[in-house]
């Protein structure tokens, strides 16, 4: 199974970008996906992420910028990216999991970020 990120690319700080994640029938989970991002030297950070009943979790530099969602039926993950900075600055993969592997809400929602499939990424940058 694979995953396809795309909407990256180069936006003036304050700008917006959408990402987006194609998965399949055999990559889209029902528990668990996510959003993390790496910048160059730096460690990979989980950005947002959401559970199968849409709950969901942002890591404090992006809440209330980003949102995160999903759409079921085309098997795609989304992440709406607003008022963007220079230190959004990176590349962004999209992660989920098996659905063999139930993940609780509460997991999910925390630190979990053992997922089992990833993007290739897409490359975010913010020029100030």
């Amino acid at each position: 199974g694979h995953l396809v990120e795309s909407g990256g690319g180069s936006v003036q700080a304050g700008g917006s970008l959408r990402l987006s994640c194609a998965a399949s029938a055999d990559t889209y989970s029902s528990y668990c996906m996510a959003w993390f991002r790496q910048a160059p030297g730096k460690e990979r950070e989980r950005v947002a992420v959401i559970s199968g009943d849409g709950g969901t979790s942002y890591a404090d530099s992006v809440k209330g910028r980003f949102t995160i969602s999903k759409d079921n039926a085309k098997y795609f993950l989304y992440l709406q990216m607003n008022s963007l900075k220079p230190e959004d600055t990176g590349m962004y993969y999209c992660a989920t999991n098996k659905d063999t592997r139930a993940v609780p809400k509460w997991r999910c929602l925390g630190d979990f970020d053992n997922f089992d499939y990833w993007g290739q990424g897409t490359q975010v940058t913010v020029d100030s």
